[in-house]
């Protein structure tokens, strides 16, 4: 069985914003602990796509040939990111009630 490709996780500073504000509402409305405890759940899976990246399933609102944009499903949340040839690009997470004009704006993020 061929082993997929390690590649380097990099996390978008859009994301950052996304995640703070993420907590932000956690806290307010469901406590300290389950806000700690979700972001926690969040970094646990964003981390270890360093070699799973392959696992979730293209992002419908972002298609492409070849298959780069995906997303993670987390309860109502979407997490983007992008499969570069060096390293996987972590773009946003959004509500999954988030318009589909902003999902689709995930593709301009840079770098």
């Amino acid at each position: 069985m061929a082993e997929i490709e390690r590649k380097e996780v990099v996390i978008s500073e859009q994301f950052d914003v996304d995640i703070i504000s993420l907590y932000t509402f956690g806290e307010e409305v469901f406590g300290v602990n389950a806000a700690k405890s979700f972001i926690a759940e969040i970094y646990s899976l964003v981390l270890n796509l360093d070699r799973m990246y392959l696992l979730h399933l293209e992002c419908r609102y972002l298609p492409t040939l070849n298959k780069r944009y995906r997303n993670i499903i987390l309860g109502s949340y979407l997490i983007i990111y992008r499969i570069t040839s060096e390293n996987i690009e972590v773009l946003r997470i959004l509500h999954s009630h988030s318009s589909i004009r902003k999902i689709k704006t995930s593709r301009q993020i840079k770098l």
